[in-house]
């Protein structure tokens, strides 16, 4: 499988957990099978970055893959975007109780696992998980607006023998119309969440919270 990370820097090899501790899945070395995606991220601080291309055999890793809908939903995605992402403090006092609950029935630890395949939280969409804590949005809204928000795939190694199983092929720098683009996806991030109706009919936290009692 060929798989590009997008980065102001080449990486040849990966340092095992040298990401941020609050990226959707923790610390870990962030991959797509999208080579645009790789290139915007490359210039998502707009300057035109860098993008790595490596090979990597997964069937040799024990994989979790959320997109598998006949196992997960997207509140198991939820549920560890939350874990890791730093919430505001005002946030986490209002909504404790629903916090509580998704960590509780649909966290699933990532670092159990050798590479997670999952959607990204791109900063401009973590918007609409917080939405749907607050009750703002309904379940339906948040999986249609994930699914169709052109976001893609992410490919996450967890663990060091993932890493260890990665090949560097080549790093090509990136092109200045990808700057624009990145800057395109999140103004669609913005149009999408404000064509949705706050009044559909549809499955909200608290329906789901007094379903299970």
């Amino acid at each position: 499988m060929i798989l590009y990370h997008g980065s102001k820097f080449k990486i040849e090899k990966p340092i095992f957990q040298g990401s941020k501790i609050d990226n959707d899945y923790g610390p870990a070395f962030y991959l797509t099978r999208d080579l645009e995606s790789a290139h915007e991220w490359a210039c998502r601080n707009n300057v035109i970055g860098y993008v790595n291309k490596y090979s990597i055999d997964i069937k040799k890793l024990n994989v979790l893959d959320l997109t598998d809908k006949s196992k997960y939903s997207v509140l198991n995605w939820i549920a560890i975007l939350l874990h890791f992402r730093e919430l505001s403090p005002s946030f986490v006092k209002s909504f404790k109780t629903r916090l509580e609950f998704i960590e509780n029935h649909y966290f699933i630890n990532p670092y159990s696992y050798d590479i997670v395949i999952g959607y990204r939280a791109d900063d401009a969409y973590f918007r609409f998980p917080l939405d749907f804590i607050r009750g703002n949005i309904t379940l339906e809204q948040l999986s249609h607006s994930f699914e169709l928000g052109e976001l893609g795939i992410q490919y996450v190694l967890m663990s060091q023998k993932a890493i260890d199983l990665l090949v560097f092929e080549e790093c090509f720098m990136s092109e200045k119309t990808y700057v624009e683009k990145y800057f395109s996806r999140v103004n669609s991030a913005t149009e999408m969440y404000d064509l949705l109706s706050k009044d559909e009919e549809g499955t909200r936290i608290y329906s789901i919270i007094q379903g299970d009692k």
